[in-house]
């Protein structure tokens, strides 16, 4: 397995792009005598493990454990033999450890389930496009959770050392929404004694708007507006005669969902009153994008059991709510779908050293491999909570 994740990380695939990964992942449960069936688009699989135990009745709903395929558009700048071969993208989520350990998970799972040792039908989900927040709602929409009761996940984090997992009851992740604003004005100075000025009005739209929707949030629910882009051209001197233009990016992250309902209302208001004073005229592009992922309190017990049974105690952790958006969310709104996220310690112990997710330097310790292989397969042997 720790060979399979380093050919996964060798081969990086685009969002929507990661037909090699899922070939892999394919061959290998084919391998084990499973079936796994592609998505329509031909990146993405599910895969079902019959679970139950003879003279225990019905086996009820399935665990559906997830996985996600796709890699970033980020350089890889680490020297080791595992380095990426594909200019300009690499694994620096770590969806290739969730591949594989969905995968190492899987073929043990279907190893018990063939000497009628799996109390629950398991049902894994190798997702595509979680960077593009599309594959969630791409694999729902082709009823991939139908049978679904509970629904897990790991995520990589670089600040818990590897052999350990991070659990939280609650929110995990924040809510994220994406932002493109284009600013304009059609006055020169040969119009106007002071015409309105793009670059001014830019600058005060970075530092006004995040302001402005935070002081009407209500209290205890955090708003974080991030500017990714900004660019602006007044127009003047070199180019009198065309109009001034300003470009802005920006991610809006919320903690919780009452701040992400009230978050795009109280933008735009803020974005206009900004813009009137200055004398320009906003085109903005507001795309509501994932909710926060909130771990259901009888999965997150689920998770620390299997943690303790197959790690030890001192193997569970505590982690915190952060601002990174994760569309595993999406699963976990369904009716009648229980789910958690846990976060999987990838550093290597004794480490000082914390390579962020989305770094070009972002690596793991291969331990966590064994780690998540274990804790996956466990939650599935003790059925339910």
């Amino acid at each position: 397995m720790i060979d399979f994740r380093r050919d996964l990380h060798q081969h990086p695939e685009a969002s929507h792009a990661e037909f090699r990964t899922t070939r892999k992942v394919a061959e290998r449960l084919e391998k084990a005598g499973l079936r796994p069936v592609l998505m329509a688009a031909g990146t993405g699989l599910v895969c079902d493990i019959p679970g139950g135990i003879p003279g225990d009745g019905p086996a009820g709903p399935a665990l559906a454990l997830r996985a996600d395929l796709d890699a970033l558009p980020v350089q890889d700048e680490k020297a080791v033999p595992h380095r990426s071969t594909v200019p300009g993208f690499c694994h620096a989520c770590g969806h290739d450890v969730h591949t594989t350990t969905v995968l190492a998970a899987g073929l043990v799972l279907a190893r018990l389930a063939a000497a009628h040792g799996l109390p629950v039908p398991v049902r894994l989900l190798f997702q595509p496009a979680e960077e593009k927040i599309a594959g969630a709602r791409d694999m729902i929409a082709q009823g991939l959770l139908r049978g679904v009761g509970r629904i897990l996940a790991l995520h990589c984090d670089p600040k818990i050392d590897a052999g350990r997992v991070g659990l939280k009851t609650g929110p995990l992740t924040s809510a994220c929404d994406l932002v493109k604003l284009t600013v304009r004005t059609m006055t020169t100075g040969a119009q106007e004694l002071t015409p309105p000025n793009v670059v001014d009005a830019v600058s005060s739209l970075v530092t006004e708007v995040p302001a402005a929707v935070s002081r009407r949030v209500p209290a205890g629910s955090g708003v974080s507006i991030v500017w990714g882009h900004v660019e602006a051209n007044s127009g003047e001197p070199e180019a009198k005669q065309e109009p001034g233009v300003g470009y802005l990016q920006c991610t809006v992250r919320c903690i919780d969902e009452r701040a992400w309902t009230l978050a795009e209302p109280l933008f735009r208001k803020a974005v206009e009153n900004v813009c009137a004073l200055h004398g320009v005229e906003p085109e903005l592009e507001y795309t509501r994008g994932i909710p926060p992922v909130v771990n259901e309190p009888t999965s997150v017990t689920l998770l620390r059991r299997a943690a303790e049974e197959a790690l030890g105690r001192d193997a569970v952790t505590t982690t915190e709510q952060s601002l990174g958006g994760e569309d595993f969310a999406w699963f976990l709104q369904e009716d009648g779908v229980r789910g958690a996220m846990a976060r999987l310690g990838v550093r290597s112990p004794g480490s000082e050293r914390v390579l962020d997710l989305h770094q070009g330097m972002f690596d793991v310790d291969d331990r966590a491999i064994g780690t998540a292989t274990r804790l996956l397969a466990m939650t599935a042997l003790l059925g339910s909570v």
